[in-house]
């Protein structure tokens, strides 16, 4: 191979970035050291975005010994590691300083309802169905089962369980001492809760 051919004339090398950054950069800042600084290093808590220039060796001592939280007492850096979970923003409770009701005060109020929902991915729908199995029509039957207990067809099955105990202990034979008197009333209350359970309003 002859080394003034004309086919290696023209070879051209890629100049190496690093002795290019080499040549440009600032001198080490390390003390009693010549070399290029091309390595940087963060000055401090106080001096956030203001670096050191080092060459390779110091920087990795200066990076052993660099510790951010120097000076801070330990409440502040306990502060300072939790604020470090949420980025140091500003942070609210779930649910607080919104603007519109959510959750369950959001789906009773229907704020949801002009959203097609086909399949009830919010649970309207549920909602909805037990809303109207509340409200559903009373019969006859049912009104007189009502009747029989006290209450208004609109009570809840809490209230109508609640007033089933009640009679249930005011009408039971031994709670009257034996007397049979009360019986029929009793049986009654006993057929018109029956009633009212099978008929899904307790």
């Amino acid at each position: 191979m002859k080394l003034d051919s004309k086919y290696f004339d023209r070879i051209r090398l890629r100049p190496d970035p690093l002795a290019q950054e080499k040549a440009r950069a600032p001198g080490c800042e390390w003390e009693g050291c010549e070399e290029s600084g091309i390595y940087r290093a963060p000055r401090g808590r106080d001096h956030e975005g203001e670096y050191y220039h080092f060459c390779v060796d110091h920087v990795r001592l200066y990076n052993k010994s660099y510790n951010y939280f120097s000076g801070l007492g330990d409440k502040d850096i306990q502060a300072y590691l939790k604020d470090s979970m949420t980025g140091h923003r500003p942070t609210w409770g779930m649910g607080s300083n919104s603007t519109r009701p959510q959750g369950a005060e959001a789906k009773a109020k229907g704020l949801n309802s002009h959203i097609r929902d086909p399949y009830n991915l919010f649970g309207e729908a549920d909602l909805k169905r037990r809303f109207e199995t509340r409200r559903k029509k009373v019969r006859s039957l049912e009104a007189k089962a009502f009747e029989a207990l006290d209450l208004t067809p609109d009570s809840d099955g809490e209230a109508i369980r609640m007033r089933y105990k009640n009679l249930v202990k005011r009408y039971h034979p031994d709670a009257n001492g034996g007397d049979r008197g009360s019986e029929d009333r009793l049986r009654e209350v006993i057929q018109a809760y029956k009633l009212l359970k099978q008929s899904g309003f307790c």
